[in-house]
């Protein structure tokens, strides 16, 4: 095994699209790794959905071999880490198993939001970060100007920037003597009892639960019984390993190591990330300190499309959750959809790429409800109550509400400031700050709620901007609503999985727009369909899908006017019974095309 002053634990970390996996694959290439005839771009990024979107939403571990110019060999930990804010829990774990975090800087965008609030994240967990000016080779790249951003904004040192064009390979080198040079090597005793962190797993259907750890004390054999202290849970551990872009079995890992452990794990529930796995021979004392706990922002509801199939969803989710564990969820009832789920999500980006992993990792295929956020709601003469589930929104007199506020920050350049502070007007924004980072460069600090933010908001700001504004968010507090429940009612009877919570004052528009959708999916039947939005009993919104209708004039070539009127009002006593006895079938896309945002709105 290698020494531990011969190791070295870092991440890639960044602002969405500033290259962090194209580094990766340049780490990889030089450390051969693997054959040239199996590389390919974004080769950690082992999801098509992540190929496709062109983003990384798993942190995947790599262990890299590195000759360094001071003639030894040293062992190189690494993590790359994905960058849209909503899967900074995933960035966490990553940055809690390290030592040091390559801070990656796009030498044409310069620093954005997502960049300074990485770093804070490194630094709460005392980590060494040494910046990264990446894209040096394009031409629009200003490295003195990102410099300047890295001594002002972020208050690093930029003469220990390193310049490097992940694309070309340019300053690799240099990079990997900088890692070797001012990383520290990790802490631990390698014959002390093992304290092993779990930072994240995934389900393999031959293996059971593979789990991903970071060995802080001690050591772990093939064979050793292990324990899993929170659920006090034993199992022998068959396989050890690194990863090195395939499973590489080592036999041991020790003290600084990052590594897997296969020991047959079937029952899925027994894994949590953030638990620690020490020996049953040689117990620790205690658990390490874990990841705290994620808080969900978004809510929506989970249904499969045939009933048949609640177990394999439920199957499904768990095995889910063991691969993103800031994905929260407990069983739900809706009369409309049957069982399912109510879901916990950081943001609308997570929601979607939930959906899209069971449709095309598990085979599942869903329906989710309208994405609603946490309420705090008084009922006359009760106590507060939360809610996310409109239907869980108590019935008579309310008292007050409160919904939760969020501090948005929006780094933008300076052309495209009216339109932005537009945007944040509408969604009921209120500005706290406005700081001129430079001449080309402002920051905007908005308090605004939380629930304005999940529909169409990331992507007005992207075209606005055209595409050069950034966005980070926190969540703060919660401050007084005006809070109303809008009933979906198809034919009278309301759907409850298309029930929302929203702001009294866009209620109108948001009943509106459901409505409108509704109409374009419900296909034509014999009788009229009515499509109403209600705020209690009051109709606010209403669209109507007229009925087919069969010509029966068509045989009355002339003759008496009083003869068709009989006809048709024969046809319309037909209508008005099957109307009464008629069932809408809602199909699937109706409740997609309900949750989608139209693309002109």
């Amino acid at each position: 095994m290698t020494e531990l002053k011969y190791k070295r634990n870092f991440c890639i970390t960044a602002h969405i699209d500033h290259g962090k996996s194209t580094l990766a694959d340049r780490l990889i290439q030089k450390a051969k790794i693997i054959e040239d005839r199996q590389m390919m771009n974004q080769i950690l990024d082992n999801m098509d959905i992540e190929r496709e979107r062109g983003i990384t939403i798993k942190s995947q571990a790599v262990t890299i071999p590195y000759h360094a110019k001071d003639g030894h060999d040293y062992e190189l930990n690494f993590v790359d880490t994905p960058g849209h804010v909503d899967f900074s829990y995933e960035v966490s774990r990553a940055i809690a198993s390290c030592e040091g975090a390559l801070l990656l800087i796009d030498a044409t965008q310069g620093v954005e939001s997502q960049t300074v609030s990485n770093m804070y994240m490194a630094m709460e967990h005392d980590l060494t970060i040494v910046p990264v000016i990446n894209k040096i080779d394009l031409a629009s790249a200003d490295v003195e100007s990102v410099k300047h951003q890295i001594d002002h904004d972020l208050g690093l040192d930029s003469a220990d920037a390193q310049l490097v064009s992940a694309k070309t390979g340019q300053g690799i080198d240099e990079l990997l003597e900088a890692i070797v040079n001012k990383f520290p090597p990790p802490s631990g005793d390698v014959n002390a009892p093992l304290q092993a962190l779990i930072f994240d797993c995934h389900y393999d259907e031959y293996r059971g639960v593979v789990v991903h750890i970071r060995v802080m004390q001690g050591r772990i054999k093939a064979g050793d019984t292990i324990r899993l202290m929170s659920t006090e849970t034993d199992y022998r551990a068959e396989k050890v390993g690194v990863f090195k872009i395939r499973y590489e079995e080592t036999q041991i890992l020790e003290a600084g190591d990052v590594g897997y452990v296969i020991a047959g794990i079937k029952t899925v529930s027994d894994v949590r990330v953030g638990d620690t796995i020490t020996t049953v021979n040689n117990p620790a004392k205690e658990a390490l300190p874990g990841f705290k706990d994620v808080k969900p922002v978004v809510f929506s509801s989970i249904y499969p499309i045939d009933s048949n199939d609640y177990e394999e969803l439920k199957d499904s989710m768990e095995k889910l959750k063991l691969n993103d564990a800031s994905l929260v969820y407990e069983k739900d009832n809706s009369l409309a959809l049957g069982n399912g789920f109510r879901c916990g999500f950081l943001g609308l980006l997570h929601l979607e790429i939930i959906q899209e992993r069971l449709e095309r990792d598990f085979d599942q295929v869903v329906i989710f409800t309208a994405p609603s956020v946490k309420y705090k709601v008084v009922q006359q003469g009760h106590e507060e109550i939360f809610v996310d589930n409109p239907a869980d929104y108590p019935e008579g007199k309310i008292q007050s509400s409160e919904e939760p506020y969020i501090t948005a920050t929006i780094i933008t350049p300076t052309e495209y400031i009216g339109p932005i502070m537009e945007l944040c007007r509408i969604k009921r924004g209120t500005q706290k700050n406005m700081q001129y980072l430079d001449e080309k460069r402002v920051e905007l600090s908005y308090d605004m709620p939380l629930a304005e933010v999940l529909f169409d908001f990331y992507d007005k700001l992207k075209s606005y901007s055209r595409g050069y504004a950034s966005f980070d968010y926190e969540v703060t507090d919660y401050r007084p609503t005006d809070l109303v429940k809008i009933d979906i009612l198809i034919n009278g009877k309301p759907v409850d999985a298309l029930a929302q919570l929203c702001f009294r004052a866009s209620s109108a528009e948001r009943a509106k727009q459901v409505c409108e959708r509704l109409k374009g999916e419900i296909s034509r039947q014999q009788f009229k369909i009515a499509i109403q939005g209600s705020v209690g009993s009051q109709i606010i919104a209403r669209e109507t899908v007229n009925p087919v209708r069969k010509d029966v004039l068509a045989k009355c070539y002339g003759g008496d006017v009083t003869r068709k009127r009989k006809l048709l009002e024969k046809q319309k006593a037909g209508k008005k019974r099957m109307l009464m006895a008629g069932n809408v079938e809602l199909p699937q896309s109706a409740f997609l095309a309900v949750l989608k945002e139209k693309e002109d709105n």
